[in-house]
């Protein structure tokens, strides 16, 4: 391929992205007031319980089978090498830049997490529509486009809330500001005389309302017990360790988040893939249930116009964001696009000559791709629960798409030139 040849497949997809998140940008303006907080609200909760799963469930169970999904093992590799790589990188910029411990969980989570799946839905496939593209085949290559990168988004979600929401959490203040506010009442022992502790938020620390820590020994967990004045007895909440160990573990991960709709609709669409008489019935040319396929793949259509319109106008509250250090905005840029990439290029490199990787010139190039991509839009939704610096975020969202546009184009005419 020539280097023009190269400029235009790879710059073309970026232009579409450009396009539509430039539409959704002036709707959420305030002259327009279109798309406004409230209402890419509701079109996200659209996006993400109807369409989302719709557009997974139906690519990925039209596409693959159960031998092809073995073949697939290296992609959650890569994604979770970059984000290790990108959060100790992040740890090195806040020391280089002395960045307020505020931002920590910030430019921790913009290094960690790449948006691996909504700009994937539109940039991969309409690669393979180029007439100059490597990719051959352009129908075959835009169906298993759409699959590739339905996976990469799903394996991203599960990957974010996960991993990158336990950095967010450890690195905000959010749980000590939380501690600050208990109030500890010791004029409530046990009938068996164990040592316990009335714990009152805040809020109802005027009540009798309360709850009760007891522990028989230092060995054992806590109990969580709720004292009812009226009766004088306190009735057991976390009766044993199976339950402590459970609530443990919704601190530390987020289930609601992990188990996503798209998470949901990765497991359809594989389970469909992998049953061959499911997939008769549904997925083949005259399958007696090919209503169900046609009807999930027309909702899932509406993922691609409807993600980039909300991630435009969510850029837009860039522009009104708090100051922050130029050296940390230019720090974040140069891991996700030169950095990381650089990295990514190596390791993926090495796997596929020493034959980790199957040969799928495809493949190769979402695998690739998926280093050299800017922050996750799932942070925003951390960033915001545990209070950490929303604001600024969305400085580093604005300046990071806006170096993406150079980045990717680069990049991508690199990765293009490796599968050709």
């Amino acid at each position: 391929m020539g280097l023009w040849d190269l400029f235009v497949t790879a710059s073309v997809p970026v232009l579409n992205v450009l396009l539509l998140t430039a539409v959704g940008s002036i709707y959420a303006t305030s002259r327009v007031g279109i798309l406004g907080q409230d209402a890419r609200k509701y079109l996200n909760s659209v996006v993400f319980y109807i369409f989302n799963p719709a557009l997974v469930a139906s690519n990925l169970a039209s596409t693959f089978s159960l031998e092809s999904m073995i073949l697939l093992w290296f992609m959650p590799v890569n994604l979770v090498f970059n984000s290790l790589v990108g959060s100790a990188l992040g740890w090195i910029l806040i020391r280089i830049t002395k960045a307020p411990t505020r931002l920590r969980a910030v430019i921790l989570a913009s290094c960690s997490a790449g948006n691996t799946g909504n700009l994937f839905l539109v940039l991969v496939p309409a690669m393979c529509k180029e007439k100059s593209s490597p990719l051959h085949n352009p129908n075959v290559c835009e169906t298993y486009a759409m699959a590739y990168a339905s996976l990469s988004m799903a394996i991203g979600t599960i990957l974010q809330w996960s991993y990158v929401y336990n950095i967010v959490r450890m690195s905000s203040s959010y749980k000590k500001d939380k501690e600050n506010n208990y109030t500890i009442d010791v004029n409530h022992p046990d009938n068996n005389g164990r040592l316990t502790m009335k714990i009152y938020t805040s809020e109802i620390a005027s009540t009798d309302e309360g709850m009760v820590l007891c522990c028989s020994s230092i060995e054992d967990p806590p109990v969580l017990k709720e004292y009812d004045p009226s009766t004088k007895k306190m009735k057991i909440i976390v009766p044993n360790k199976v339950n402590y160990l459970l609530q443990k573990l919704a601190g530390v991960v987020d289930t609601k988040k992990l188990f996503a709709p798209s998470t949901i609709g990765v497991i359809v669409g594989f389970g469909i893939g992998a049953t061959p008489q499911i997939k008769k019935a549904m997925i083949d040319e005259g399958a007696p249930l090919r209503m169900i396929q046609d009807a999930i793949t027309l909702l899932g259509k509406g993922t691609i116009p409807s993600l980039l319109l909300i991630t435009g106008g969510n850029l837009m509250k860039g522009f009104n964001g708090p100051g922050i250090k130029f050296s940390i905005i230019t720090g974040v840029i140069i891991i996700r696009f030169i950095v990381l990439p650089t990295i990514g290029t190596v390791f993926i490199q090495l796997a596929v000559h020493v034959g980790l990787v199957h040969f799928d010139p495809l493949y190769h190039l979402v695998l690739y791709l998926q280093n050299a991509v800017p922050p996750a839009m799932n942070i925003a939704s951390m960033i915001q629960m545990f209070d950490a610096g929303e604001g600024e975020l969305s400085v580093i969202f604005l300046w990071s798409y806006v170096a993406a546009l150079g980045g990717i184009t680069l990049w991508s005419m690199l990765f293009l030139w490796l599968v050709s």
